[in-house]
């Protein structure tokens, strides 16, 4: 029985996950590692902290497998940004997370210069701090990294993989390279022009390889028997799209993590770019015939959904554990008009706007601890809805249906309230791990495990669908209208004044 690993490094945390040849789940191990805030909209993480947090976790599940591993594919928090020593190996900045702000004014300045154009025809991304670029930039220019022939930069993805391959392999792939606003997306290189506007030196970027292929094998220090092959690597919500064996244009999924994330696959040609939304690279994979095939997708970024539940429990203390917040949401038939907006750092598609805040309104002396849960839990699926409204309108790809993964998935309440919003199915698939699961598939395909997305695609197993309730239409736009009043609230709050 051929077993694949998935390392899932996320935003909080870290899950190893074993897959057999029908996709079932043979062995799971998870490990939180620690958020950094040193300032106000500022995130950070110690790259040392996850990779221990990988060893410890691929160690735990080897020791619980006992069988031989026959790939493993690495699937990441995309964006963020690391730097470290080729010579010692070690990180010479705390990593820049991807919900960090601190480069907001960069990105408006550059926007201001009129070089919008120039990254959006080039990259299908936006000029925001959401992206790698203005990190790694600060990295050079506020962050005390010197540039030189030692420095190696790249996103977690390329520092698993160099630690994995024992600083053998300094690598990525499109999907995770098409998100750090450096990297041309229609010609699958790094944009010299683009490296030269944000004073990123091209020597310190890794080599782009396809999604699927082997990158190397592992040494006996990752925490894996050493030799395994490492043959598959893509960002997390490209992952999670795989995994949702989301293979044919217009197949769609929303991955409801620390943030939300809306893709849609829109096929081999690479679309034009679209208001409030962002292309992508989905993957590129063997084409059967010797080449290799590259998919794109459109997508809806949402910065903050599982992190309000967060909130709730660590800021708030209004509840325990994250899971308490569905049935306490439930309890109330509605919010009583009370709208949360989770603007924390900031609001992404389709509005991007990085000065927006938190917002919370129509609170009263009525107003109870279940109306703010279930404002919680609505806020993400008004986020959702958003962002597919905008997908629909621009993408010639109308949403039929939507598949939904990640934590928050379990919620039957949230996927409820979805389908209401977006008036079509939602379906949750028996495996909610997508991510991991779409990197250990990607990795799996290359080592020949699977021989063609065919037989991914008939791993895919329905565990529940959600369909739309409300017959009437127009009190559920009434109430979407609503939410958009509360959106209007959070807009610009933190922008520079005078």
């Amino acid at each position: 029985m051929a077993i694949v690993i998935a390392l899932d490094a996320g935003t909080t945390g870290v899950r190893a996950f074993a897959i057999d040849e029908s996709g079932r789940s043979v062995g799971y191990r998870y490990r939180e590692f620690r958020q950094y805030f040193p300032r106000p909209g500022w995130v950070e993480h110690d790259a040392t902290e996850i990779w221990s947090a990988v060893v410890g976790t691929a160690a735990e599940l080897i020791s619980q497998l006992g069988l031989p591993v026959a790939a493993v594919g690495i699937t990441d928090q995309r964006e963020t940004a690391v730097a470290w020593d080729r010579r010692t190996g070690k990180p010479l900045h705390r990593a820049i997370v991807w919900q960090d702000r601190r480069t907001a004014s960069r990105c408006d300045a550059l926007r201001e210069q009129g070089h919008l154009p120039l990254v959006r025809d080039t990259t299908g991304l936006v000029l925001d701090p959401y992206f790698s670029a203005s990190k790694f930039e600060w990295l050079f220019s506020e962050g005390g990294v010197e540039p030189g022939p030692d420095v190696a930069l790249g996103t977690i993805d390329s520092w698993l993989l160099w630690n994995l391959t024992g600083g053998e392999i300094h690598a990525t792939e499109p999907s995770n390279a098409s998100r750090t606003m450096l990297f041309d997306i229609r010609t699958l290189g790094w944009s010299d022009e683009l490296c030269d506007l944000f004073g990123v030196p091209t020597s310190a970027l890794p080599e782009v390889r396809p999604s699927s292929g082997r990158f190397g094998v592992t040494v006996a220090s990752s925490g894996l028997p050493p030799g395994i092959p490492i043959s598959g690597i893509a960002g997390d919500q490209q992952a999670a799209l795989f995994g949702q064996a989301c293979f044919a244009p217009g197949a769609t999924k929303n991955t409801y993590g620390t943030g939300s994330f809306v893709l849609m696959n829109v096929g081999t040609t690479c679309p034009e770019p679209v208001d409030g939304l962002l292309t992508t690279v989905a993957w590129s994979i063997p084409d059967g015939q010797g080449g290799t095939r590259t998919d794109y997708a459109l997508e809806g970024a949402i910065f903050s959904t599982g992190s309000a539940i967060q909130w709730l429990r660590d800021g708030l203390g209004i509840i325990g554990e994250s899971s308490e917040a569905g049935p306490l949401a439930a309890s109330v038939p509605d919010t009583d008009d009370v709208f949360f907006v989770p603007a924390f750092t900031g609001l992404g598609s389709p509005w991007w706007d990085p000065y927006a805040r938190g917002t919370l309104v129509g609170v009263t002396r009525g107003t109870t601890r279940a109306h703010l849960a279930r404002a919680v839990v609505e806020s993400m699926a008004f986020q959702t809805r958003d962002v597919v409204d905008a997908m629909s309108a621009h993408s010639g790809h109308p949403v039929a249906g939507l598949r939904a993964d990640g934590g928050a998935s379990a919620m039957d309440l949230l996927l409820q309230l979805q389908a209401d919003q977006l008036g079509v199915p939602v379906r949750r698939p028996q495996v909610q791990e997508t991510t991991a699961l779409g990197a250990a598939y990607l990795a799996g395909l290359a080592e020949g495990v699977w021989e063609s997305t065919d037989d991914i695609e008939a791993n895919w197993v329905l565990d529940a669908e959600f369909t739309p309730a409300p017959p009437d239409r127009t009190a559920v736009d009434r109430h979407h209208a609503r939410w958009l009043q509360a959106v209007e609230h959070s807009r610009g709050w933190a922008a520079p004044t005078g």
